[in-house]
């Protein structure tokens, strides 16, 4: 009987515990120099707060070790790090609310309880997606929740003057942040079936080769669907991330600039209806004249965005220092003016630090984007990677005055159920696709039989010849523009 052999290469689990025990001690730490420098004495639920945190990361870290066993090492115990970063902060305003009598703003122990949910629900997502290619076959009924899940919260009263929201009275969530996940599967199983046809050029003009007019369809309904978006929901940010993300996956997919121009040409008259929308415009006119009285004084002004700008101002090179500063001043210190919150207190040193690690975790899911065998898994890994890239650009720009403030939160760090369990998930997905790009692939002559097995039935290699230097499939051999730094 022919056996399989399998190249000898390290799972990396090693590395991975190591990081999250230095993931940890970055958490855990922050946590109690907040505590000491504000109270002067440990915080009084440090024992549940680093049980939980130590608990989970390691059933986490077990649970990976076994269903995913070549994932990537770093992308878990970045988010650990970050998560943890983020409820230090949280819980260090929330001594400053409740010092002034706004106990009402203190979430950190919700904050909590959401970490452990979406570190289950990335858990739920690993063992239940055992080969991300299955989430293919489903990508059309995916799309359809995610739209119902768009839609949903224009029957609901609007919050901050966004219609974003549903509050079910014990709870309230933001159905966008999963909407973006499943319209991320749905572009890229869609853009793996028709990138030959998207690819085909068009006419030339000004040395550009364009599509053809009837391939634009796909582009001008996500742009439509955007505009409702912005329009219904009066979410600029959500608005742009999805057609940003569809326009970054269709050129990545094609290799074609041409469809990064027409994505260009088209944000102008987006850029345009975002003026009229009452909600973003005072947004944008706050960002144009910050400094205005007038507008910093009036309802909806620049008054959060310019005290945020003057808290970084007063963090300087390193900060305060943990607990040291005011954020609790800021409006929102806590979610959407987070990196305000940071900046002042750990200075420019501490967010580069923190703005690192988001690129770490970006570089590794472009990595995995670029050494998974399938076109599906290639395009899905950069849509994610892209989505995190996405917002921490937008929200960063928001709150240093580079871009317009969008309503967007960084992952992981803000307060908010919906984005942090949102986070998680495409933590797990990650995973799952890190661990087929890095699994070695058989060699050596196998049976069909043998093939299925190595495989764990994947269809797509059921009918694959029985010997090695098989050809691959066509689903394994596209996407140039990724494909060129694959590894080898």
């Amino acid at each position: 009987m022919a056996t399989v052999e399998i190249k000898p290469v390290s799972s990396a689990r090693l590395p991975e515990i190591a990081l999250l025990v230095l993931a940890l001690l970055v958490g855990v730490g922050a946590y109690v120099a907040t505590a000491i420098t504000k109270t002067g004495e440990p915080p009084a639920g440090l024992w549940l707060h680093v049980g939980a945190l130590v608990v989970f990361t390691v059933a986490t870290h077990l649970l990976v070790r076994h269903f995913a066993p070549y994932a990537d090492p770093v992308i878990l115990p970045i988010a650990v790090a970050l998560n943890g970063i983020g409820l230090a902060m949280i819980y260090r305003l929330d001594i400053s609310y409740e010092a002034r009598g706004q106990q009402d703003l203190a979430v950190g122990s919700k904050q909590l309880i959401i970490t452990v949910a979406g570190i289950i629900l990335m858990a739920l997502t690993l063992i239940a997606v055992r080969d991300h290619r299955r989430l293919r076959k489903n990508s059309y009924l995916l799309m359809l929740a995610g739209l119902v899940l768009l839609v949903l919260p224009i029957f609901f009263p609007a919050v901050n003057g966004a219609k974003i929201w549903i509050n079910l009275g014990f709870i309230t969530i933001q159905p966008a942040e999963l909407t973006k996940i499943l319209l991320a599967i749905f572009f890229a199983a869609y853009l793996v079936e028709g990138r030959d046809k998207l690819s085909v050029g068009g006419p030339k003009i000004l040395g550009l080769r364009l599509p053809r007019p009837r391939d634009l369809g796909p582009l001008v309904v996500v742009w439509i669907v955007s505009i409702v978006v912005l329009v219904g929901q009066r979410d600029f940010g959500t608005s742009l991330l999805l057609f940003g993300l569809f326009v970054a996956m269709i050129y990545v997919a094609t290799d074609r600039v041409s469809w990064l121009v027409i994505g260009a040409l088209l944000m102008l008259p987006f850029l345009w209806m975002a003026t009229k929308v009452s909600h973003v415009s005072s947004r944008i006119d706050g960002w144009l004249h910050a400094l205005d009285p007038a507008v910093y004084n009036r309802p909806g002004g620049s008054g959060q965005l310019v005290q945020g700008l003057f808290g970084m101002a007063t963090g300087g090179l390193f900060g305060t220092g943990w607990g040291s500063g005011y954020p609790q001043i800021v409006p929102f210190a806590n979610s959407d003016f987070i990196f305000a919150s940071l900046a002042e207190e750990l200075g420019l040193t501490g967010v580069f630090a923190i703005l690192a690690l988001y690129l770490i975790l970006i570089e590794r899911g472009m990595r995995t984007a670029i050494g998974v065998r399938d076109g599906f898994g290639k395009l899905l890994a950069t849509g994610l990677s892209f989505g995190i890239a996405f917002q921490v650009f937008v929200v960063v720009g928001g709150i240093t005055r580079v871009l317009p403030l969008t309503g967007l939160t960084l992952p992981f760090l803000a307060a908010g159920g919906s984005s942090l369990m949102s986070s998680w998930i495409i933590v797990g997905l990650l995973l799952r696709i890190s661990d087929a790009a890095r699994r070695p692939a058989p060699t050596g002559n196998l049976t069909t039989a043998e093939i299925a097995k190595v495989t764990k039935g994947n269809p797509a290699k059921k009918n694959a010849p029985a010997q090695s230097g098989a050809t691959p499939s066509n689903d394994e051999t596209q996407l140039v523009h990724l494909n060129k730094g694959e590894a080898q």
